[in-house]
């Protein structure tokens, strides 16, 4: 749509991995087989956290929740990402990306603020064991996840506000695999320092409060384990956390990562691998690490592999 001599843009083209046709083919298996991974790991978690008894506890109730997130977030950026392979691009409109900046969003916070309250649930697990079932109770555990969603949904908001409140004109070529803030930030016309600011100031308070709550919660966990005097009880306390710890190196390495990238002076082609890494890879991964370092899940899913091939 034309205005005085601005074209202001109503639509955007998602311009997907890479510019090469060569290799597009080859991407898109590629990114199926990850897809079809995510949507097996998540989906079978969640499947068996909530058919098998055992594993009705606190944790698993979290991990139940982080396993959806996951499926989630990546089904915000890879469906649209395989359209872009397998047609060389992707027309979104207006209301599509910013439906997509909001929903990547929002899964993306809540995700780090799950991670943050099962850092607590394992404080809790190893400092408080005997009052455990009692300070993790159904209704203050759905508190805490609801408290994670609102919290995705309140950064979302604000971030989707402050982002599609700026004009776009001229150019509507999304050099980037999905919606994303820098790409969509390198379209705009006009001052963006305003958005800009109010955008990084909620990023960085949901990573720090997030990470505080982590931190916090492992410094006392490290103190109850050091103060256990058998090497084997402190090898299995501490391995009740490695799951948990696997999964919060992966996401907020990646965050520091892209933090760092940023003030250094980013780069879109460096910016495509670290949004694969976080949307794709992690959420591939956090089955795996669930069910391969924990054996009551393992126990759980030979038990269901038991009753499927008895059935």
């Amino acid at each position: 749509m034309a205005i005085g001599n601005r074209t202001i843009v109503m639509e955007f083209i998602l311009l997907g991995f890479t510019n090469h046709p060569e290799l597009k083919s080859l991407l898109l298996i590629v990114f199926l087989a990850f897809y079809l991974m995510i949507l097996l790991g998540n989906l079978s978690m969640i499947i068996l956290v909530w058919t098998n008894p055992r594993l009705h506890t606190p944790m698993y109730f979290l991990l139940r929740h982080l396993a959806f997130i996951d499926f989630c977030f990546s089904s915000t950026v890879l469906p649209q990402l395989l359209v872009t392979l397998a047609a060389g691009r992707a027309v979104v409109s207006y209301e599509q990306c910013a439906t997509q900046f909001f929903m990547s969003t929002f899964f993306a916070t809540a995700d780090c603020y799950l991670l943050a309250i099962m850092a607590y649930d394992r404080y809790v697990a190893v400092c408080q064991p005997l009052l455990y079932v009692t300070i993790m109770t159904p209704k203050t555990r759905l508190k805490f996840v609801t408290g994670a969603y609102f919290g995705g949904l309140i950064n979302a908001s604000v971030r989707t506000y402050c982002m599609f409140s700026l004009s776009f004109c001229g150019n509507n070529q999304i050099d980037f695999v999905f919606c994303d803030l820098s790409p969509l930030l390198k379209l705009s016309c006009g001052d963006t320092f305003v958005q800009e600011l109010v955008i990084v100031l909620f990023a960085r308070f949901v990573i720090l409060s997030s990470m505080v709550m982590i931190l916090v919660s492992y410094l006392f966990i490290i103190r109850a384990i050091v103060q256990i005097h058998s090497a084997g009880g402190r090898a299995k306390t501490f391995s009740t956390c490695g799951s948990h710890l696997t999964a919060v190196g992966l996401f907020y390495g990646t965050l520091v990562f892209m933090y760092v990238r940023s003030q250094s002076g980013e780069s879109l082609d460096e910016g495509k691998v670290v949004s694969v890494f976080y949307t794709v890879v992690i959420p591939m991964l956090n089955p795996l690490i669930y069910s391969l370092r924990n054996k009551e899940v393992k126990e759980a899913l030979k038990t269901t592999l038991s009753r499927l091939k008895l059935s």
